[in-house]
């Protein structure tokens, strides 16, 4: 018997067979009612569990009647429910099939698990036109675009699904994530309350509802909720990631680690749990745990931006602005207004030098987001690398203003001018702050500011304390400090780096007189000379360049006839000239060099060395006092300060027994500030270029400094800074035996 209008398609789509495969046999002609028969029967083998049985049938049938859109949908759908590709299947039956709306959203379903969501959303959208009430395809069509980044077209979608269902809680839940998008936290907690309505104890809303919550800001409700979800499912890995989340907002790093890490335990793919958990890594202080979860989240979805910004983010933190700027670039490549990846690329091409390049990432940002008050401590920052101290501030001053809990603003704030007691609505933030949980990062630059708002104040135990409390937690979050590895290196370096191996021609080596090496412990100003020189109209500044540790490794590692010194000298005179130009010489201000003079003489033969010399609890106490977070273990504690600093005395009285005459010049810091010209008149001469009197106006250059001197390198010479070590001498206990060894400056 033949089926009627009204019967029920055998199809199996449960729709009229006038409404379904009928309509395509009275466009062409009515489909024989063997064919239909035949159809009936492989759609019983469906409902019956065998799948496998109906796509041979089905393909049997195919090769009788190629061209039966109806057959072709048939085996697709038996492919598809064996895991199979079915892709083929559901194009042909799509287009064999036009007025079909199920074909084409079986073909959209299809698309969108291969990931494919352009084309799963064409598909679906046909669908949508042949049937606009199919909730089905308005549903899928929505997360098709949420996941193209589209979520106020998904939320059109979403409300067009519950207007044909009124009661599928998964619309309003995927509607709530699309809101969270957007940023309407209230909007989406109502959302995934109506879900909740309909299926009160379903944990992946609860999860939603959970992360909703902690983003309006109710703390204990979102614990509550994120409890709740893990307690309903404990296998559920999104619930264990979501109470991460929520833990992490609330400053319980460890406890938000443990939830991160069961997410991972129940879902070791799970790509938010690997971003969030490299997120609470970073802000705990360990940043190489942290790169190793980014890198995983990245390798894992290639075409997310947030897990390529994440992973920049990891490696920014880790001071490696190369790598960073490349994964920042990828994720501008994948979603080109993604203000994120925008900030982070600009501040990575900051840190190489790419000043220009950095300010159009950070104003493309602030074109997509105004009061976005990283964007604007950013290019704050960029302006006082450029000597704009007054814009610096008002930018500031704009971030804070955005948002008077962003705790960077005001550590960065105090880094750029003397802070007065007139400061107090400055004040009042740093320590509303410091009265709550902060990343330690965020809290070592605080209490370093507060150190700085006490000490240019005149309250100097205060200060002093200060300046301990951030050594103190830097120092719990960085490895020990190495006095070993240290002693060993210099042991090494003095075995190696013989008169003979310094003075005589080496193979390989450079015949360049451009580089110019500014040396010496931090803070003992070789900023100042690098500005001084840079001043010059021959002389490019190219600021600290870390290159010679990895390159003397390399050496150590090489076998004593293949030791790579030509590769060594041209990669670095290749980094060095990048933004050079025709620059006469070139000057390298990265003062922990001073390790590697002699290795770098014998490099580069025509190498000169300007030694910046400062009185050693100046330097030691100027060390202390900055925010070397994640940057030179010694810097947080006086006992390592003072190995650090009797090793650098050490390899400095080496290297000037084995330099040749005529290759050092050794500059008292205390002299340049007293009798300014006489030293600066020196230093231009021994660096080889003619005397030009722009260096006497140093402090007026527009040049880039991107250094923790940046302030002090542009101001006129002073000797302001002389003996502050004094102000603390009651604090200083191990440092004070640097005064009484060989080498200690004369005592007044």
């Amino acid at each position: 018997m033949g089926v009627g209008r009204n019967d029920p398609c055998p199809c199996g789509s449960g729709r009229k067979y006038k409404q379904c495969c009928g309509q395509q046999g009275e466009a062409r002609g009515s489909a024989p009612p063997a064919q239909l028969r035949g159809v009936a029967r492989l759609v019983q083998l469906l409902n019956s569990g065998q799948a496998a049985a109906a796509e041979t049938q089905a393909q049997s049938a195919l090769q009788r009647e190629p061209q039966s859109g109806i057959l072709w949908k048939v085996l697709s759908v038996a492919q598809l429910r064996q895991g199979k590709d079915a892709l083929p299947a559901l194009r042909r039956a799509a287009g064999l099939l036009p007025a079909d709306a199920e074909a084409h959203a079986n073909l959209g379903t299809g698309l969108r698990a291969r990931g494919d969501w352009q084309g799963a959303l064409e598909a679906l959208s046909v669908a949508i036109r042949l049937q606009p009430g199919n909730a089905d395809a308005l549903m899928a069509a929505g997360d098709a675009q949420l996941a193209l980044g589209r979520p106020t077209e998904a939320i059109t979608l979403y409300q067009g699904c519950l207007k044909a269902d009124p009661r599928r809680t998964e619309a309003y839940n995927n509607m709530g994530n699309a809101l969270l998008r957007l940023g309407h936290a209230r909007e989406a907690v109502r959302c995934y309350g109506k879900a909740l309505e309909i299926t009160p104890d379903a944990p992946f809303v609860i999860c939603n509802l959970a992360d909703a919550l902690r983003r309006t800001g109710e703390a204990d409700a979102a614990l509550t909720a994120a409890r709740q979800a893990v307690a309903l499912a404990p296998q559920l890995a999104a619930a264990h990631n979501v109470l991460g989340v929520v833990l992490a907002a609330r400053g319980e790093r460890a406890a938000a680690a443990q939830s991160l890490q069961a997410a991972l335990q129940h879902d070791p793919n799970l790509i938010d749990a690997y971003t969030n958990l490299a997120g609470v890594l970073r802000d705990a202080g360990e940043p190489e745990q942290a790169l190793a979860c980014s890198e995983r989240a990245a390798q894992l979805a290639p075409r997310r931006a947030d897990a390529h910004c994440n992973l920049g983010l990891a490696l920014f933190a880790l001071k490696r602005p190369g790598p960073a700027a490349a994964s920042f670039a990828q994720a501008l490549a994948l979603a080109p207004q993604y203000p994120a990846a925008l900030i982070g690329l600009a501040a990575a091409e900051r840190l190489l030098g790419r000043t220009a390049r950095a300010r159009e990432h950070v104003a493309a940002a602030l074109q997509l987001e105004p009061r976005n008050p990283e964007a604007l401590m950013l290019l704050s920052e960029v302006q006082a690398d450029l000597g704009r101290f007054e814009e610096s501030e008002a930018l500031f001053r704009q971030a804070i203003e955005a948002d008077p809990d962003f705790a960077p603003a005001y550590s960065a704030h105090a880094s750029h001018r003397r802070m007065r007691k007139e400061d107090g609505q400055w004040l009042a933030g740093v320590e509303r702050l410091l009265g709550r949980p902060l990343p330690p990062e965020q809290e070592v630059a605080l209490r370093t500011a507060l150190g700085k708002f006490h000490d240019d104040t005149g309250e100097y135990d205060r200060a002093f304390e200060s300046y301990r409390a951030a050594n103190e937690l830097s120092r719990r979050h960085r490895p020990p400090y190495n006095s070993a590895g240290l002693s060993a290196l210099v042991a090494r370096l003095e075995a190696l780096c013989t008169r003979q191996f310094v003075q005589e021609p080496q193979p390989g080596a450079a015949d360049s007189q451009r580089p110019v090496f500014i040396i010496g412990m931090p803070r003992s100003g070789t900023s100042l000379a690098e500005q001084i020189l840079a001043a010059h109209p021959q002389v490019h500044g190219a600021g600290e360049v870390r290159y010679w540790d990895r390159a003397f490794a390399r050496f150590e590692q090489a076998p004593a006839a293949a030791r790579p010194l030509a590769q060594i000298a041209q990669e670095y005179l290749a980094r060095i000239g990048e933004h050079a130009g025709p620059a006469l010489r070139i000057t390298d201000k990265l003062p922990a060099n001073f390790l590697y003079a002699g290795f770098i003489r014998a490099v580069l033969p025509h190498a000169r060395f300007i030694h910046m010399q400062r009185h050693p609890l100046d330097t030691c106490v100027s060390i202390y006092f900055q925010s070397f977070f994640n940057v030179g273990s010694y810097a947080s504690d006086l006992d390592a300060l003072a190995h650090y600093y009797r090793e650098y005395r050490r390899i400095m009285a080496y290297w000037r027994t084995v330099l040749p005459p005529g290759a050092l010049l050794e500059v008292p810091y205390e002299g340049l500030v007293e009798n300014g010209e006489h030293w600066i008149r020196r230093v231009v001469e021994f660096a080889g270029v003619p005397w030009d009197p722009a260096v006497l106006e140093f402090h007026r250059s527009e040049r880039v400094v991107v250094t923790a001197s940046r302030w002090q390198v542009r101001q006129q010479l002073n000797s302001g800074s002389l003996g502050r070590w004094r102000r603390y001498e009651r604090h200083l206990g191990p440092l004070l035996s640097l005064l009484e060894e060989p080498g200690a400056p004369a005592q007044p």
